[in-house]
């Protein structure tokens, strides 16, 4: 069961209960030796490869010393110490400073040797982990993502289930939901239904076929971002089907398809460990909307909703899964962020397509309910609202809209049904919807961002 992320990263000493103590492996390899003294060996032994470390003088056991801070039963400081005098920084202290560092510093290449210890310390916390860390994974030229930015994110494999499936009820007989609760809304070909936040936060997975078509929701909460994904790929017979590694990247989770056992980023939906790496496969999107139970269930009475019998012990009660993390301003794992023009968790809508992507700050709905605007040559309007966390994007042609009793009035004088699926005009044409979601800023700033336009208006 997974007790909270916060509990396990705020203790240093909490992943060293895990770690039993260990003899010294023969290696060939010095430099292994002296980070594995550091991490494993008793305060005296780990010392002296600290001040070895040290006399060295070369950056490239930065990786291997960070990963000590959050493991090793040698004091922080002292690891910190070694930290600075081989990388010249004098401004980081803790395991989260040096994480920011050794990101802000890719030209850093850790030693090879680092693979084998990263391997070495994870298989101690869950010997599940040996399907990911592998020899052949871990081989910098097949990854996609820096090995030393893959941290332990306090779960084992599948410690967040995933939802296969999952038992669902129709609206009237959802007595559990207030209607101030969140769900993520998904309509494909008229199927219709609703999946709980309060629920979606202890499995941050479901695998389903929604009208017809694979999915997967992958929820992030972390990222504050649910990506609604298809997982019926070219090249494979099977539907994918997903689950939680227990690693992330950036403080975004690393998701897992069960076939291959490769890692995925769950932002982007690629693979970026394991062996469907250079497979050209990037997961497409569908659209998925967050509303209030009591929006949702009013527009949607048809539709069906997550039961609590998931087969899962939780509490699914409101505001009980992460709620100190939603509520609070900083970051539970290390990610740099620009907050020139955001603070790391702001809101933001983001549209990935048309060969391009853009963000808009939730706050932009604020006094506004519809925006007029576009990405690259394709024409778009959003209907959001920053009280309920809902944004709707559909292309628009030449129309301009506003808001109205009735749905939606374009300036050519039509009024507009908006649906889950497009917006129907009067004589039965149709702008179809744009598959778009929610994030916290950071998370969009670090993997989109640089590419990405910014709404400003």
């Amino acid at each position: 069961m997974m007790t909270t992320r916060r509990a396990l990263l705020g203790s240093a000493a909490a992943l060293t209960l895990v770690l039993p103590a260990s003899h010294v492996l023969a290696q060939t390899d010095p430099l292994f030796q002296l980070q594995w003294n550091v991490v494993f060996a008793t305060p005296d032994r780990g010392r002296v490869a600290l001040d070895e470390i040290a006399a060295r003088g070369d950056a490239d056991l930065a990786a291997g010393l960070i990963l000590a801070m959050r493991v090793s039963a040698l004091d922080r400081e002292e690891i910190s110490q070694t930290l600075a005098a081989i990388t010249g920084e004098g401004r980081a202290d803790t395991w989260f400073d040096w994480m920011l560092w050794q990101e802000a510093h890719p030209e850093v290449v850790p030693h090879p040797t680092y693979a084998r210890l990263m391997r070495e310390v994870h298989l101690r916390i869950d010997r599940g982990f040996d399907v990911f860390l592998n020899d052949a994974n871990l081989q910098p030229d097949v990854m996609k993502i820096r090995i030393e930015e893959i941290v332990w994110g306090g779960v084992r494999v599948d410690g967040i289930p995933s939802l296969d499936n999952p038992d669902l009820i129709p609206v009237a007989e959802a007595d559990y939901l207030r209607p101030d609760d969140l769900v993520f809304g998904v309509s494909i070909n008229g199927d219709t239904r609703a999946y709980p936040l309060r629920i979606m936060g202890w499995h941050e997975m479901f695998n389903e076929v929604i009208g017809g078509v694979p999915v997967a929701l992958a929820y992030c909460t972390l990222c504050g971002s649910g990506i609604l994904f298809e997982t019926q790929v070219p090249g494979r017979a099977a539907p994918l089907v997903f689950g939680s590694s227990g690693f992330l990247y950036r403080s975004n989770k690393l998701m897992f398809d069960r076939a291959t056992n490769s890692l995925w980023n769950q932002f982007t939906g690629e693979p970026v460990v394991g062996p469907l790496v250079g497979s050209g496969i990037t997961l497409s999107q569908r659209p998925v909307a967050i509303d209030t139970w009591a929006n949702w269930s009013s527009a949607h009475p048809d539709s069906r909703v997550l039961s609590l019998e998931t087969g899962h012990r939780r509490d699914y009660g409101s505001g009980v899964v992460y709620n100190d993390y939603f509520a609070s301003p900083d970051l539970m794992f290390p990610a740099l962020v620009d907050e020139t023009d955001a603070r790391q968790k702001d809101y933001v809508f983001g549209v990935r397509q048309f060969g391009g992507s853009k963000a808009w700050p939730l706050q932009a709905f604020t006094d506004r309910r519809i925006i007029n605007d576009g990405m690259l040559d394709t024409p778009l309007v959003l209907i959001g609202d920053p009280d309920t966390r809902s944004v709707r994007a559909y292309e628009r042609g030449a129309l301009q809209f506003q808001q109205s009793d009735g749905g939606l009035a374009a300036n050519d004088g039509t009024t507009w049904q908006v649906t889950e699926a497009a917006l129907i005009g009067p004589d039965g044409t149709q702008l179809a919807r744009v598959a778009g979601h929610i994030a916290y800023w950071f998370a969009w700033d670090s993997y989109v961002g640089a590419a990405s336009e910014r709404f400003d208006g």
